[in-house]
């Protein structure tokens, strides 16, 4: 990869962690009002709480992380990313973060609030990734980004 490709995938990855570290607030913030506010199970709780982050995530993306490559084709092409981003980086996050909580909490006796961050981290590269190749992938209108 040519030096200026890293540059800008190293900002990129920075204004992605960027996000997800709001996301992350938005998150945590959902999470407790369901869980210790509501009382709702704390598998359900996260399930919802990373769909609001996801949703989060998806609109600063679009807009800040990846705003050259999705300006092209706001609207239609909006709606479609969504979706794409639901069904992967969003699948992705829940399916870990359920399956890190089950086993951190149910096996590990963990705390919910640290156990949240293990599988925030965990599952951040992998979503970066799958953001940068699929959802918000180079297009020929936007091969420049």
């Amino acid at each position: 990869m040519r030096r200026a490709t890293w540059r800008v995938t190293g900002l990129r990855w920075l204004k992605f962690n960027l996000v997800g570290g709001i996301g992350i607030a938005v998150h945590l913030l959902i999470l407790v009002v369901l869980k210790t506010g509501m009382g709702l199970d704390c598998l359900v709780a996260t399930g919802l709480a990373v769909e609001g982050a996801v949703v989060h995530n998806f609109l600063w993306h679009e807009r800040f992380t990846w705003p050259e490559r999705s300006s092209a084709d706001r609207g239609t092409g909006s709606w479609r990313r969504f979706v794409k981003f639901n069904l992967t980086t969003g699948a992705l996050s829940i399916a870990g973060n359920l399956a890190f909580m089950k086993a951190l909490i149910g096996m590990g006796h963990m705390n919910y609030l640290p156990a949240t961050g293990i599988t925030i981290a965990a599952c951040s590269v992998l979503t970066f990734l799958v953001s940068n190749r699929f959802v918000f992938a180079k297009t020929p209108e936007n091969h420049s980004a």
